[in-house]
């Protein structure tokens, strides 16, 4: 029998070493898909909240005053319940119908909330951490009253 026939078939002792190696192959990166989705979904998660709940305080404020307060507390509750960072959220506010002052009685109030989700393990080497991020946005609506400001 020729040498290189015999190496072939004998098979013994490689298929730990070939478990072990295609396993780390295969694990590594579905840990890392799973590291990645989960802080999506927190981020996801975060920005639906801020916009729902920040939407409603401001539609349920009696006044602009009080709105603007409630939403900005709301917000930084959220954020820090979520583990968000400040800096990177950004928050935007419209009124429907768009008249003078926004929010207006009887206006429909649409809070938009906008963040970036960084990868997970990624150095903020040459700015990597930032051209990585998956853009998140979240929108709210909430109706305001027709007596709003009027008490």
């Amino acid at each position: 029998m020729p040498p290189s026939n015999r190496w072939v078939r004998n098979e013994e002792g490689s298929a730990a070493l070939e478990f072990i190696v295609v396993g780390l192959l295969l694990l590594v990166p579905l840990v890392y898909l799973l590291l990645t989705l989960g802080a999506l979904q927190e981020q996801t998660l975060g920005a639906e909240a801020a916009a729902r709940h920040t939407a409603r305080v401001i539609g349920q404020a009696p006044d602009a005053e009080t709105a603007a307060r409630r939403g900005d507390a709301v917000m930084a509750s959220v954020i820090r319940e979520y583990g968000m960072d400040a800096d990177s959220v950004d928050m935007a506010m419209n009124c429907v119908p768009a008249r003078g002052r926004c929010p207006d009685a009887g206006a429909t109030v649409i809070v938009t909330v906008r963040t970036r989700v960084s990868l997970p393990f990624l150095p903020p080497l040459f700015g990597l951490d930032r051209i990585a991020a998956i853009p998140v946005e979240a929108q709210s609506a909430q109706k305001v009253s027709r007596l709003w400001g009027s008490g």
